[in-house]
């Protein structure tokens, strides 16, 4: 029995239209993924979370969420980034547009892949950590992780890092590319300490919870050592109560105070 969640918080806007459009020009990295929610330390600045929302939703959104359970005010010396994806075409939404990560084609684990798409926020999300680590915040003390969409990519790119980051929070998702691995895997005798929290609800209608269980063997037949997989019973491809509860006690855990 997973834990309960009968609170829940629809996080993510799937299937929804957008009347805003990109060209093609526009996608570009350097363009296309530049505005960000950012809230800085209210002490001396020793760690940097990075979280990245689902489809058809805003970095405000987990902001709010992130405020409503305190965890910047756990976690002081934290800086805290929430991006906002471009707004793209997105094939599942019949080619209308809303702000998302990658092209999706379907909802299922054997559906085709936006590889493209899921390298390039990959490469942002780098980006995004090499600016905190030239700004003098070890690779260690810099988490990320996300909801839906935005937690694989979250995934993948703490995977395929030549940095073993501080932990992933992995949120009502999935392990995109899963066919690459382990040979995509960068550096993973190194890695096999880094924290990873995944976690799913078992009502989740669009990224069911069997797809989320495959990714939980893919991951420990990585040999990661501090790999941890919550269960919510009642809870959709939305979050709640427990679930954050849960998410601030592994961030307090894994980048604690070291002034």
């Amino acid at each position: 029995m997973g834990n309960s969640c009968s609170t829940l918080w629809p996080l993510n806007i799937c299937l929804k239209s957008s009347e805003t459009s990109q060209s093609e020009d526009e996608r570009s990295v350097p363009k296309r993924m530049t505005n960000s929610l950012v809230v800085s330390s209210t002490v001396k600045h020793t760690a940097t979370i990075i979280f990245l929302h689902g489809l058809g939703d805003v970095g405000g959104s987990w902001h709010d969420v992130f405020n409503m359970y305190r965890i910047a005010k756990s976690v002081p010396y934290a800086k805290f980034i929430f991006p906002t994806a471009p707004t793209q075409k997105v094939t599942l939404n019949l080619g209308m547009s809303m702000t998302t990560w990658f092209d999706i084609y379907g909802l299922d684990p054997s559906v085709k892949e936006d590889q493209d798409g899921i390298e390039k926020s990959c490469m942002f999300l780098s980006n995004l950590i090499e600016e905190e680590i030239k700004n003098g915040i070890l690779p260690e003390r810099i988490m990320i992780g996300g909801f839906s969409m935005g937690g694989a990519v979250a995934l993948y790119t703490a995977l395929t890092s030549p940095h073993t980051l501080g932990g992933i929070i992995a949120l009502s998702t999935w392990l995109p590319l899963s066919s690459t691995f382990p040979q995509a895997l960068v550096s993973g005798d190194i890695k096999a300490d880094l924290p990873i929290i995944q976690c799913h609800g078992d009502q989740d209608p669009l990224v069911q919870l069997r797809w989320a269980r495959m990714t939980e063997q893919r991951i420990k037949a990585m040999g990661f050592k501090h790999y941890t997989f919550k269960e919510y019973s009642d809870m959709g491809h939305s979050s709640c109560g427990r679930e954050m509860k849960d998410v601030s006690s592994f961030i307090v855990q894994h980048l604690p105070n070291i002034d």
